[in-house]
């Protein structure tokens, strides 16, 4: 692929501060999807989770990030279903300066919410390096968790970070999906995680 793919791209960003009801909205699929996977991070990650890379150590209740530095890679957790139309919900913190992605991948990947110090983006990945689509600047507390709701439907992405929203919209999106992904930084905490979606025949 190369970046004559970027004029399909159309995206909008928008920040909300609604209340807490909010954060349970749907924000691309309608209707409720079936749960396909809510570990309770009591115990051992079992398939269809896969540790890609880095250590990834569930404790009462909570997803522990561990960098294995040989690697030379930051720490991925691949959940292997493929979804046509996803609901990811989760809650994170970081205790330094972190990052946090929810992406999703066909033969190589395709799209992801990117977290970091400067905000919160949306990339799709025709192009290497991955093309941002989207972005919306966010200053995040350390030492707190904060609510995110991750959902793609058909070429769309959006995400809900706490009260603000981002979401875009591109063809590469609309590709077909065989897993997705968390990747995070050593800083990274997870707890309350919650897969919904609609499976590829």
């Amino acid at each position: 692929m190369n970046r004559s793919f970027t004029h399909l791209a159309l995206f909008s960003v928008a920040c909300l501060t609604a209340g807490s009801l909010q954060a349970d909205q749907p924000l691309l699929n309608d209707g409720v999807l079936p749960v396909i996977a809510a570990p309770t991070f009591a115990e051992p990650l079992l398939a269809p989770f896969v540790i890609a890379k880095g250590k990834w150590i569930p404790a009462d209740g909570v997803l522990s990030v561990v960098d294995i530095p040989a690697e030379k890679h930051i720490p991925v957790l691949h959940h292997k279903v493929g979804l046509a139309s996803a609901v990811i919900e989760l809650e994170f913190r970081w205790d330094g300066v972190g990052s946090l992605l929810v992406g999703c991948d066909g033969a190589k990947h395709v799209g992801r919410i990117v977290i970091n110090a400067k905000g919160i983006s949306i990339a799709e990945d025709s192009v290497n390096p991955s093309h941002t689509i989207a972005q919306l600047p966010l200053k995040l507390s350390q030492g707190e968790w904060h609510k995110l709701r991750v959902e793609w439907k058909g070429d769309q992405m959006a995400a809900r970070l706490n009260d603000a929203e981002i979401r875009a919209q591109h063809a590469y999106l609309g590709t077909t999906k065989v897993q997705s992904w968390l990747a995070a930084t050593e800083s990274v905490k997870v707890r309350n995680l919650k897969i919904s979606g609609g499976v590829n025949p």
